[in-house]
């Protein structure tokens, strides 16, 4: 397939590869995707040599850009912005280095067969004319519903911007164990004043949202199917759980933790697709001094004979030497994959090879020569409108059939009808097609990994999936498939192979509550540290998980340089 990917060298890659190989760097970072670029840009503004390895052609990791179908140019795997740290932002000046956000509004679009739709974004007033066609009731309870995220996420704000408080590891100094109980306490003092200026009521609430499945939550909300179904979708993306799993809810509330420009929960596309806040992030590295190397696949950890890390060796057998390494790869390539066999203890093994890397996640993005014409709009003109502009929900006017398309896969079968949530930034972003065409994402739901009816090997397995997704969007805008110019799909296996996601999973690894801050990746191993001296884990199976966040590099570089500073 024609490829062109988005990314920046000052020298060729050979040059790249020359200085890598020339010195001994303070630090290394495995993987260029945007936690580890985080970690790399505070690693070297903190005055580290650091030099990024990354194994593809071009940086980014989920978080990338690439010009699949001449002229238009893809979010290949994230699609959105929202959670990325307001902090981050603001200390690497990420604007300054290209950041351009789009604001989406309405953010929210729902069809339904029966010809009406739902509309929801950021103005109050739309929100409550458009949910009044279905409930009045609901209609008023919307604003307190929303209200009452927005407090649980100003509770949670904090713990994203700070490491856990975890044990310490290993022989410390009486000064080092007595700092370590000073810090605890502090953290654990400001988490109790929080708790308790949310009182008791939203502290009860809140747990309940943590621990219940995210219908109960919402049935106690609403009583409108289409509403319910819309709010749901932020339960369940990217895990193989439904909207009836206890602890779903918990995934909803870190779908609603971002912001955009100050905005609580608002959602944007970014100029010139997902890559341009890798190509940012990446550009505040090289201004504070990282070296980024792509190209560079590394196959092994180099150990000293007293079990500390001091390298990399790379895929072509190049020796990289350093003080200390940052891993953003999963958690299982890291410590299954590239670290030496038995050097690590056997039950954080076992820890590591059992959690849940399982994904029921396949992306589509397609080159289309004109907008989907939903049939429940009637609208005779082609032009974009408030349809087309925000996520737009597909095959899920029920918590019902939500949980359905699940069971198939449960069962082993992709969903026969998919949950399909359709983006079209080409509506606000001029730079990524041609005109009067337009690049549309589609992320779906459910996908085995290992489906029992085929294989994701068989091109025409993949091909009449991809057809089923297709004629489930005719249904609600005739003739959709007869626009599509073009399309790149990425099934589980696909984004294991093509990204380095173990097992297709988005967050690096579940983000179900037995593996959220202090038992993630493992329980006893929250602080970015491992069971190797000199080796850090900087990715998104760190705390506090997925998406495009970028705190778990800022947190992990915090916590690297604290020690290469002490040591």
């Amino acid at each position: 397939m024609w490829r062109r990917s988005f990314s920046f060298s000052t020298r060729s890659n050979s040059d790249a590869m020359r200085v890598l190989k020339e010195k001994k760097w303070d630090a290394l970072v495995i993987g260029g995707g945007h936690n580890g670029l985080t970690a790399a840009a505070y690693l070297a503004r903190g005055g580290l040599s650091v030099a990024v390895l990354e194994r593809r052609h071009v940086i980014g990791g989920a978080a990338v850009t690439e010009e699949l179908i001449p002229g238009f140019k893809f979010s290949r795997c994230s699609y959105l912005q929202s959670l990325l740290r307001p902090s981050i932002i603001r200390e690497l000046d990420l604007p300054r280095h290209g950041l351009k956000l789009l604001k989406r509004s309405p953010s929210s679009f729902t069809p339904c067969l029966d010809g009406r739709y739902l509309l929801l974004g950021p103005d109050k007033e739309l929100n409550h004319s458009e949910i009044s066609k279905f409930s009045k009731r609901d209609a008023d309870a919307y604003p307190r519903y929303e209200n009452q995220l927005e407090n649980f996420c100003k509770f949670m704000d904090p713990l994203l911007d700070s490491p856990t408080p975890e044990s310490l590891q290993g022989i410390s100094s009486v000064k080092d164990r007595f700092q370590d109980k000073i810090s605890k306490s502090a953290f654990w003092a400001r988490l109790l004043r929080q708790a308790i200026s949310l009182g008791q009521k939203d502290m009860v609430d809140f747990m309940e949202l943590l621990l219940s499945p995210a219908s109960k939550v919402l049935n106690n909300w609403f009583e409108t199917d289409v509403l319910k179904a819309t709010l749901a979708t932020d339960a369940v993306i990217g895990s193989t759980a439904s909207a009836s799993t206890p602890g779903s809810g918990y995934v909803l509330l870190h779908h609603v933790m971002g912001e955009t420009d100050g905005d609580c929960g608002i959602w944007s596309y970014v100029e010139g697709g997902m890559g341009s806040v890798s190509k940012a992030i990446g550009n505040a590295a090289k201004e504070a001094g990282a070296h980024i190397v792509t190209s560079a696949e590394v196959s092994e950890l180099m150990m000293e004979d007293s079990g500390i890390v001091n390298g990399v060796l790379m895929a072509d057998g190049t020796r990289v030497q350093s003080s200390i390494v940052l891993s953003n790869a999963t958690p299982y390539k890291t410590f299954m994959e590239l670290v030496p066999s038995n050097v690590l203890p056997d039950d954080f093994v076992r820890a590591i090879k059992y959690s849940d890397y399982s994904s029921g996640t396949t992306k589509i993005n397609l080159a289309v020569d004109k907008l989907p014409e939903f049939g429940c709009c009637k609208l005779s003109h082609h032009e974009a409108g408030p349809q087309h502009v925000g996520t737009i929900h597909l095959g899920s006017e029920s918590i019902e059939e939500i949980d359905s398309a699940c069971q198939d896969a449960v069962n082993g079968l992709p969903s026969q009808r998919p949950v399909i949530e359709m983006t079209i930034p080409s509506v606000l972003d001029k730079t990524i097609s041609p005109a009067g065409k337009h690049v549309i994402n589609l992320f779906i739901q459910y996908t085995p990994y290992k489906p029992l009816d085929g294989s994701w090997e068989d091109p025409s397995y993949r091909e009449s999936f991809a057809k089923r997704c297709f004629a489930l969007i005719d249904e609600y805008a005739s003739g959709f498939s007869s626009s599509i110019i073009g399309y790149d799909m990425l099934t589980p296996p696909d984004l294991e192979r093509e990204i380095g996601l173990t097992g297709g999973n988005i967050f690096h690894g579940a983000m179900g509550l037995d593996s959220l801050f202090l038992m993630r990746p493992v329980k006893g191993w929250s602080n970015y540290r491992t069971p190797l001296p000199g080796l850090y884990l900087c990715g998104s199976g760190a705390h506090p998980g997925g998406g495009v966040m970028g705190a778990p590099g800022r947190n992990a570089a915090r916590i690297a340089l604290k020690d290469f500073k002490r040591t």
